[in-house]
């Protein structure tokens, strides 16, 4: 007999969990669920629009929603729409696979002053997130960025380079007209250890470069490196490229661009003040203790900024029915399993993806998470759901009121944002229609 398995989160999670179980030895129907009208998750809602190369994996995960034993349904929120009880009536194992959007919190006096934004929710505005505004206050002339990671890199790269620069990608005309209209000129990025310990990829950290209207500043004050950091980077590729190049920018003079992106190392915040929005970032002097980790000096530095934007990290957040480690912010879990607090197994329930790991590591990761959880509910489960047939969660939803959204009205909307794109000028990447995936051999 056929399991039927429900995947909530229409992510990469998500999706490449779907197409290990129609490649498994089982014999499955998939549904994913997707809270959105649109799938693809954080490929779609956080990935800058300068970098399409990334959002080229969305190709791969449309391929896997042509399946014929794969439905999306969006705009079905769990918890709203259906319960997990519910969902459980109609298939024999659920997958939650609801990845991270929150901002993980700094603890701070001051953090949630006027002007002090997450990045999770700038990332959001100029990709358009459905949940966001379509405006965003770009009036500070001097901003900080609080992080060492790629988003900190994005959001330093979009706040520093010309509106105009933008005009190159898929960029909705709202963004870019605020984005023109910005009056950003110094953006300063501070990592609380040192450039060895940077979690920027190579590649994105090069990028910043690239912009004939910003210059890239690597402070000396706080570029050090000892001998644990040599260790460090000897023992991790990317960390010596990011190192060298690093090493390569620190004290050069600027050239006298417009636009600066002024990069700061053993430097964490403190506090951010300010009378009734950021008028100041304040910053503690941090040194290397010999292990990889820093230390407080004492030493605080005040940085007139107007705006702080807090790249810390992702937050998974609780989902309805479900055990949820707050501390670790993840479903708790044995391999994907979901269990309890005290440990015991929830039957038929699992996780992948950032719900279950937290948020780290790359694409690769995600498909590991995906290929342990599968392993596991395919070894697992038997068919025992009481309503087994497809239609009868389509007649739930519609009793429910749900209108519920289908791969044939995501296709809809991706071309008519391609057309949007195109009476612009612009030329978005095409993604394949369902006739060109099936005649692909899907």
């Amino acid at each position: 007999m056929t399991l039927r398995v429900a995947i909530v989160g229409a992510g990469p999670a998500g999706i490449y969990a779907a197409d290990l179980l129609t490649k498994s030895e089982a014999a499955v129907s998939v549904d994913i669920f997707e809270r959105l009208p649109a799938p693809f998750g954080l490929v779609r809602y956080g990935v800058a629009p300068d970098h399409p190369r990334i959002k080229e994996i969305v190709k791969a995960l449309q391929r896997v929603l042509v399946h014929p034993d794969v439905r999306l349904l969006g705009n079905v929120d769990l918890g709203v729409d259906i319960k997990l009880e519910e969902l459980r009536e109609f298939y024999d194992a659920v997958v939650v696979a609801t990845g991270a959007r929150s901002d993980r919190e700094l603890g701070i006096p001051g953090e949630h002053l006027p002007g002090s934004y997450g990045a999770a929710d700038f990332v959001s505005w100029y990709d358009s997130h459905p949940d966001v505004p379509r405006t965003w206050p770009l009036e500070a002339e001097h901003v900080a960025v609080l992080g060492a990671g790629n988003v900190a890199l994005d959001v330093a790269r979009v706040l520093a380079k010309t509106g105009d620069e933008m005009l190159t990608t898929d960029i909705p005309a709202h963004v870019h007209e605020a984005l023109v209209a910005k009056r950003t000129t110094d953006v300063h990025v501070f990592a609380r250890r040192g450039p060895a310990y940077a979690k920027f990829s190579p590649l994105e950290l090069r990028e910043l470069a690239h912009s004939p209207h910003v210059d890239v500043i690597v402070h000396p004050e706080g570029f050090e490196v000892d001998e644990a950091s040599m260790e460090h980077v000897d023992r991790n590729k990317q960390a010596k490229m990011v190192l060298n190049t690093l090493a390569n920018w620190v004290g050069r003079e600027p050239e006298g661009k417009p636009h600066r992106i002024h990069l700061h190392f053993l430097e964490q915040p403190v506090e951010i003040a300010g009378e009734v929005g950021v008028e100041t970032l304040r910053t503690e002097r941090t040194r290397l203790v010999g292990d990889g980790t820093v230390e407080g000096t004492g030493l605080v530095t005040n940085w007139d900024v107007q705006a702080v934007y807090r790249a810390v990290g992702y937050r998974s957040s609780a989902i309805s029915d479900l055990p949820f480690d707050d501390r670790a912010a993840v479903v708790p879990n044995e391999g994907g399993r979901v269990v309890d607090l005290d440990g015991q197994r929830v039957p038929g329930t699992y996780v992948t993806g950032w719900v279950k790991r937290g948020p780290v590591g790359l694409i690769g990761h995600t498909k590991s998470d995906a290929a342990e959880t599968v392993a596991h509910l395919v070894a697992d489960t038997v068919p025992t759901a009481p309503s087994r047939e497809p239609g009868a969660v389509d007649a739930f939803l519609v009793e429910r009121g749900v209108e519920v959204t289908d791969l044939d009205h995501w296709l809809r909307v991706d071309q008519h944002e391609i057309e949007l794109g195109e009476a612009a000028g612009r030329v978005r990447v095409k993604l394949p229609g369902r006739e060109e995936l099936l005649a692909a051999g899907r």
